[in-house]
């Protein structure tokens, strides 16, 4: 009788927990202003990417959200700009600054269109423009802000450690930019990426 006892506790705390991690930030209000964003724009309406500063470097940030499944179908981490601390160190893993500012190698917050696909120096050699739509972020092209894969974010959370911070991209792992760069050129409309905190 007390190990059953036990083990709802275990999990109305797991859930609980859970509720409280998603509540906590808004990610479920950010779905919804996603979808309303896209149907409105003529971006596609299949999948967005979403990003969550307010999360440590060291877990998973960054989200590919399926619209038409409502649920997650793919998870990473991603790195955020160093801005005026030491490139590649992970100082800023709870606390990142941002900037829309040209050389001030911090990433932007904002809704972003993907743009087009090139040559990267980074990863897997491949990267996307990144459009910024705000006032926060129109400046990202201009700075060469893009999506890109980098060799020193991992496939696994690191916490308590955090994902080495860089010049302003949001950079992901090999694998998991590979994951994304397959939907993506597959994709006929805009797709939205959307860095937020």
């Amino acid at each position: 009788m007390h190990r059953i006892v036990v083990l709802a506790l275990i999990v109305v705390f797991s859930n609980t927990a859970f509720s409280q991690s998603i509540a906590s930030f808004n990610f479920l209000s950010k779905v919804e202003e996603a979808k309303e964003f896209v149907e409105a724009n003529n971006y596609n309406t299949d999948f967005c990417l979403l990003i969550n500063m307010g999360i440590h470097s060291g877990k998973y940030r960054m989200f590919v959200y399926d619209f038409k499944a409502d649920s997650i179908i793919g998870k990473g981490l991603c790195s955020h700009g160093s801005c005026h601390n030491t490139w590649g160190g992970e100082s800023t893993k709870t606390s990142p600054q941002f900037s829309n500012i040209t050389d001030s190698h911090c990433s932007s917050l904002g809704k972003f269109r993907i743009g087009a696909r090139g040559y990267s120096g980074w990863g897997i050699h491949v990267h996307y423009l990144l459009h910024g739509l705000e006032s926060t972020n129109d400046n990202a092209l201009n700075r060469v802000v893009v999506l890109h894969s980098w060799d020193n974010v991992r496939d696994y959370e690191i916490y308590p450690v955090g994902t080495a911070e860089g010049l302003g991209c949001p950079a992901v792992s090999d694998n998991y930019l590979t994951f994304i760069d397959g939907k993506l050129k597959k994709s006929k409309k805009p797709v939205l990426f959307w860095i937020y905190k």
